[in-house]
């Protein structure tokens, strides 16, 4: 688990065996999360939006740059694992990162629309109005396990953008948990 900028493990001392779907070979294993655990991480993702809520929209934009850059950058290993952990081909997985970095960019480009808010003058009679939009806090992402990639694109680089943090899960089969 990545909590607050470190690797750390479960101290559940459960984990799910990842299983390549072609092959039924085992090709890692996850820890399950204590209830503790998760909240550890959902307290450091509520300190982090202290700051982050607080970093300039134009410098949100070029951290979510730099990730859509290394997705670039990792294109091929990342299909790679999705081939092996998913079952798909590679020409699907290829897609799946593809449509992962094109999130990130309409995040980055939607950023700056939503962050403007708006103002209307004379609504009605008198009476003029003005829309600030503000992070909100801490999201949660519960991605599926058939699509965790594109299921984790659609959500977190648009919290990011406009200032809020995240935590991610993954519901897994449970069937392969010992």
């Amino acid at each position: 688990m990545y909590v607050n900028g470190e690797w750390v493990g479960s101290k559940s001392g459960r984990f799910r065996e990842v299983t390549n779907p072609a092959t039924g070979e085992p090709i890692a294993e996850v820890p399950i999360a204590l209830e503790d655990e998760v909240n550890m991480a959902v307290d450091a993702a509520e300190e982090a939006f202290k700051e982050w809520r607080e970093i300039p929209l134009r410098d949100r934009i070029q951290y979510l740059y730099r990730l859509k850059y290394k997705f670039e950058e990792h294109l091929e290993e990342l299909a790679r694992i999705l081939v092996q952990d998913h079952g798909r081909t590679y020409n699907e997985a290829v897609g799946s990162v593809r449509r992962s970095i094109e999130n990130i960019e309409s995040a980055c480009a939607a950023a700056y629309t939503v962050a403007k808010g708006e103002h209307v003058d004379q609504i009605a009679k008198g009476i003029d109005q003005t829309l600030i939009l503000e992070p909100l806090g801490v999201f949660t992402i519960i991605t599926p396990y058939n699509i965790p990639v594109h299921a984790w694109s659609s959500f977190v680089p648009y919290a990011l953008a406009l200032g809020c943090t995240v935590v991610v899960s993954q519901v897994h089969r449970l069937r392969n948990m010992r």
